[in-house]
């Protein structure tokens, strides 16, 4: 559908409940649930807006979380070219763990949305572009555990905002992924340790062609996200608090290794990383200093 008829034709008919519903199909749908096409928008979100007064009730950060998830894996596949989903949120997200990658921000309110502070310059194509893309890549092939900001949210976000430590399946539409906080537990203030096997789904089909595929789960994965308490992370009882931003557990960078890709760029290859800085985690790293002193 296109988004600028929908409005228009909402206008024409001229009854208040339809426009309401028009404008937030159009609003969800150019901004949490980007496809590739630009100018439509998914149906599927129509479902969910027939009661407009039930919207704000809804867990709109977790669909459009899982949402994006869905979007990644189809990004990853070798014959993809684009990526879509609410790209303001991975590239806010971005900015506050990787501060290489960071631009000039805005000191602003503390009840502005968070992601407005940062100012994205205009930036040319072409070569220049290109440039940007190979010293990029250099830049995470050399990145090292000191150039992430491990806890931008503060020492212990679980604990201010419980539901992050919810652990189990997110789901929007016909879309579910697995949401396990547990394998990046640093972002809690915790020290990582391997994290324990992930949820799989009891049916999923991945065409050899093609963007899209199904993933089905049992019908009690839909109940993990109503029994929040039980279906979160107790971190006291696990694992520990970091007294460096970036500790593991032994045994931890073995296990990343043989499931990570530790290079962007082949091994033969040479590239010129940019101009960066090499900012410490400020929260943790006062943590450890206070630790040192005491």
């Amino acid at each position: 559908m296109h988004g600028d008829g929908v409005l228009v034709r909402a206008r024409e008919l001229q009854i208040e409940e339809v426009e309401v519903q028009c404008y937030l199909f159009v609003l969800l749908g150019s901004t949490l649930f980007v496809d590739k096409s630009r100018d439509r928008i998914r149906p599927a979100i129509n479902l969910f807006l027939k009661d407009h007064r039930s919207v704000a009730g809804y867990a709109w950060g977790a669909a459009a979380l899982a949402y994006l998830y869905r979007q990644l894996g189809v990004a990853t596949r070798v014959d993809s070219k684009n990526i879509c989903g609410c790209l303001t949120l991975l590239q806010a997200w971005i900015y506050e763990y990787f501060p290489l990658f960071r631009p000039s921000q805005l000191v602003q309110s503390a009840d502005a949305p968070r992601a407005s502070s940062w100012v994205c310059p205009r930036l040319s194509g072409g070569d220049d572009a290109r440039q940007r893309l190979l010293g990029y890549r250099q830049m995470l092939n050399e990145m090292s555990p000191d150039d992430v900001t491990w806890t931008p949210y503060g020492r212990f976000p679980g604990k201010e905002v419980p539901r992050s430590l919810f652990t189990g399946v997110i789901r929007f539409s016909d879309i579910a992924e697995v949401y396990d906080p547990g394998r990046c537990r640093r972002q809690f203030g915790y020290r990582q340790i391997v994290p324990r096997p992930t949820m799989v789904p009891c049916e999923h089909y991945r065409p050899t062609s093609g963007i899209s595929y199904s993933v089905f789960w049992s019908k009690s994965a839909d109940q993990l996200w109503v029994n929040l308490p039980g279906h979160s992370l107790h971190l006291d009882f696990d694992s520990f608090p970091c007294e460096l931003p970036s500790e593991v557990e032994e045994g931890y960078i073995d296990w990343y290794q043989t499931r990570s890709h530790p290079l962007i760029n082949h091994p033969s290859s040479k590239g010129k990383s940019l101009w960066r800085p090499v900012l410490r985690d400020k929260v943790s790293y006062c943590y450890f200093v206070m630790i040192i002193l005491d």
